[in-house]
């Protein structure tokens, strides 16, 4: 349990001592960059870590028969690519772990440097993003991170068709990926018409290639079976939180028009995933798409001054309620086991 703590002090350290900038200037510190690189380290190298480890595990030794020929007709095609190089060179799990750590910490990393507060940002995303998802789904933390690139690509030029690159290569991962891009394309304000008409037919050909020939076993394991996700209702929760004090204070946040339209889609999407969590028969299919709403945690609760009344007490405010996340996860999660303690490849207990 010490590692998570470790990392998550390293980036409280760092937000304590930043102050808010202007988007555009210069990015943070070398030492910012370092503790990204420690997050690829913490996520690629650990052993045994994550209640998934096993069918990862089946998936890399599955790799053995595969063949790049057969990557399309593969799932998830984008990390059957890893597992098997990794299985040509012989690897092991925590090689492709590396990959996929390494990937995500440099979306995390372009995403939280698009913030004013990029250290704090980060602080937002351990508890959970970080430990729990980048540590647990290895396919759809990658998806997230290549998702957040993408975000941080196109809050800066506004570029439809950019985003929807990234969103295709996040979807090799995870197939549920494609339902970012209608998110964030629907109000661009830049050629609205013909942006609308691109995020349109660009999920359309991502549906049809990602997605529809998976539908009937996505309802099969995931609504047909009415399999629940524990503790869905507090993580969709997490994200409903911002989405209203965006609503609350979207003028104190000081987003350009961009930003708002994005951040408010998202938070439109937090509050729809929290009453498909009343309707739907299975909340671990919302819980999963809620995953890709955790951005909008990182944006808002990380500009404290525009939700309390100054910078400083914002700030402590914030890194409270991080800790008492990663606190209550880490102690008392009924699948924590899987993650305390924390071992190290190669000396795994």
């Amino acid at each position: 349990m010490l590692v998570y703590w470790l990392l998550f002090l390293y980036f409280v350290a760092g937000a304590v001592r930043e102050q808010p900038r202007t988007q555009g200037t210069a990015r943070p510190d070398i030492l910012f960059r370092l503790g990204c690189v420690a997050i690829a380290l913490i996520i690629g190298l650990r052993y045994r870590i994550g209640a998934d480890w096993i069918p990862y595990e089946e998936m890399l030794s599955d790799a053995a028969g595969q063949t790049l020929g057969s990557l399309p007709v593969i799932a998830d095609p984008g990390y059957s690519l890893i597992n098997i190089i990794v299985d040509r060179i012989g690897g092991e799990l925590w090689l492709v772990n590396l990959v996929c750590g390494v990937i995500f910490a440099w979306g995390l990393m372009r995403f939280a440097e698009a913030q004013k507060r990029p250290w704090l940002a980060i602080v937002v995303a351990i508890p959970y993003l970080v430990i729990v998802v980048a540590m647990g789904y290895s396919r759809q933390a990658v998806a997230i991170s290549l998702i957040m690139a993408g975000l941080a690509s196109y809050l800066r030029n506004g570029s439809v068709l950019r985003f929807a690159i990234y969103v295709a290569l996040a979807a090799t991962f995870h197939k549920t990926a494609v339902v970012a891009l209608p998110l964030v394309a629907v109000g661009n304000e830049r050629g609205r018409i013909t942006g609308f008409l691109i995020a349109v037919v660009t999920t359309y050909l991502l549906y049809n290639l990602f997605l529809s020939g998976s539908v009937n076993r996505l309802a099969t394991n995931y609504i047909d079976a009415r399999y629940a996700a524990e503790g869905a209702g507090i993580r969709v929760a997490m994200s409903v939180v911002p989405a209203a004090l965006f609503f609350l204070r979207w003028r104190q946040l000081d987003f350009s028009q961009r930003e708002y339209r994005v951040w408010r889609n998202l938070s439109v999407a937090a509050f729809l995933f929290l009453f498909l969590l009343v309707v739907v028969r299975s909340s671990a299919a919302v819980d999963r798409l809620a995953l890709y709403t955790i951005p909008l945690q990182m944006v808002v609760l990380s500009r404290p001054r525009s939700v309390f009344t100054t910078e400083g007490f914002g700030t402590g405010l914030t890194i409270l309620y991080a800790a008492a996340v990663q606190f209550t996860w880490l102690n008392y999660a009924h699948h924590a086991r899987f993650w305390v303690p924390y071992h190290v490849w190669p000396f795994g207990g």
